[in-house]
């Protein structure tokens, strides 16, 4: 059920030269939609600069560190598409808030951590409320508000967040870390989903598929086992390389089980994914899109960080100050994406972004040992994550556009996983090649030279994969 976004109940749903107007509850809704996902956005960032901090003092070893993101990454990841649809058949809004509360409570766990093995139980299970928060919460915000501009601006606002919450992650966990410790980070989460958990059952409406619910447990089981090994393979070779046995045995069981997983799906009378929406063009061509700005920006982040603080010796706190021009631009693109994808459609918007990612990224191969680069991989950088956040809530919209509200937490299940695994890909894949090359500098330039070639050969292919498709008329700029 749609909430009233406009202003009286005689106003138009859909204004042709201006946006809708929130009324008081949409805009409280949307506050407890976004405020999660920031949340969730900020988990991804905000203990990286603090892992030396906490190693040293829960004695965990250098190779054990990355257990920290390793236990958070391969819950968050791997039961985000059951998540999602679970969330369809028993109620979004109840799966939603008990991922909340698991969240907050697995928060308090972490900065209460006395030891590895509590500190690692909580990073897990903040990671299996993410997976419940992220699907569920995007499902219902694309349930609630109506297709349009009320939709646009809202996922607009949503994404910005998203990208946004990266950033700012990076930037208050080394302050936080600095003045009050490691464990400031995860009582900052706790903060958040404290704050968060006691607004949305009043505000947030319930929606799930109408009659009796069945869940497909094979599908289930294969798809969640399937994305579990392959995020444990990527997350450890990004560390460790793909020699190890534990890798490569991770790599093959994974795509083992999303083979199972396809072929139980075809013969499924009530399948968790259904074919023939993977078998949308806007479904297949739009993830894809997803998939590569997310892998491939999350590359270039990595990459950076490496050639800033390694190669211009630039300390923590310059390197953060790069990174918040950076966020600062995403948020004034985020504030007028919905304007430009009123005006030219998800389809070229995303089509035109991935493009723009794709030739920024080549403008870095200019960067070099002299200091005065700093300008260059701050405009450059900045630009680029300006491009990636129209990506970012195009393909999202591209992805959703025309799906049925009983099948809407399966396409944001979809989208969320996208966006997980880009995460989680780009960096083992590519990011590598920087870390193992002898000339550091070098093997940047050959990250950058890769990434973008990939991101302009995706916007090629979704611009095929997409042509022909008509666009819903625009309904005119969306207001920020």
């Amino acid at each position: 059920m749609a909430i009233d976004t406009t202003t009286s109940p005689t106003a138009p749903t859909r204004e042709p030269l201006g946006a809708p107007r929130l009324s008081t509850r949409g805009k409280l809704v949307l506050f407890v939609l976004c405020a999660a996902q920031f949340m969730v956005a900020l988990d991804f960032s905000v203990l990286n600069v603090a892992l030396p901090r906490l190693g040293a003092d829960l004695g965990m070893s250098r190779s054990a560190l990355q257990w920290a993101v390793t236990a958070f990454a391969l819950p968050s990841g791997g039961f985000l598409l059951l998540f999602g649809r679970a969330g369809d058949l028993f109620g979004r809004r109840r799966l939603f808030l008990t991922g909340l509360a698991l969240f907050g409570a697995a928060s308090l766990l972490a900065t209460l951590a006395w030891d590895p093995a509590s500190f690692l139980t909580g990073r897990a299970l903040q990671g299996l409320g993410a997976a419940a928060i992220v699907p569920t919460g995007m499902s219902l915000l694309t349930t609630t508000f109506p297709e349009g501009p009320a939709r646009d601006r809202a996922l607009g606002i949503s994404g910005t967040l998203l990208s946004l919450g990266f950033t700012v992650g990076m930037v208050a966990g080394g302050v936080l870390t600095d003045a009050l410790g490691w464990r400031s980070t995860m009582a900052l989460l706790t903060v958040f989903a404290l704050a968060v958990l006691p607004l949305a059952p009043g505000l947030l409406p319930e929606s799930r598929t109408p009659g009796r619910p069945r869940l497909d447990v094979p599908g289930a089981v294969t798809v969640t086992g399937g994305l579990l090994s392959l995020i444990y393979a990527l997350s450890t070779a990004a560390g460790h390389g793909f020699g190890r046995a534990d890798v490569v045995a991770a790599l093959i069981a994974g795509l083992a089980l999303l083979t199972a997983f396809a072929v139980v799906e075809s013969r499924s009378a009530a399948p968790l994914v259904s074919l023939p929406m993977l078998r949308r063009r806007t479904v297949a061509w739009g993830n894809l899109g997803g998939l590569v700005t997310f892998s491939m920006m999350s590359t270039v982040i990595f990459v950076l960080t490496l050639y800033l603080q390694e190669i211009l010796r630039l300390s923590a706190f310059e390197t953060g100050l790069v990174f918040g021009v950076q966020g600062v631009l995403s948020a004034l693109a985020g504030a007028r994406a919905s304007k430009v994808i009123g005006r030219f459609g998800a389809r070229r918007t995303l089509v035109g972004s991935l493009a723009g990612q794709g030739a920024l990224i080549a403008a870095l191969l200019g960067l070099n040992a002299h200091i005065w680069s700093v300008w260059l991989a701050t405009a450059a950088v900045s630009l680029a994550s300006m491009c990636h956040l129209g990506a970012i809530i195009s393909y999202g919209l591209t992805v959703t556009s025309g799906v049925p509200d009983e099948e809407q937490g399966l396409a944001t299940g979809l989208v969320t996983t996208t966006q997980q695994v880009g995460v989680t890909v780009g960096i083992p894949l590519l990011g590598v090649l920087a870390t193992t090359s002898g000339d550091l500098l070098s093997g940047v330039h050959t990250v950058l030279a890769l990434d973008a070639v990939i991101v302009l050969g995706a916007a090629a292919l979704v611009a095929l994969g997409l042509r022909g498709r008509g666009e819903r008329p625009a309904s005119g700029p969306v207001e920020p």
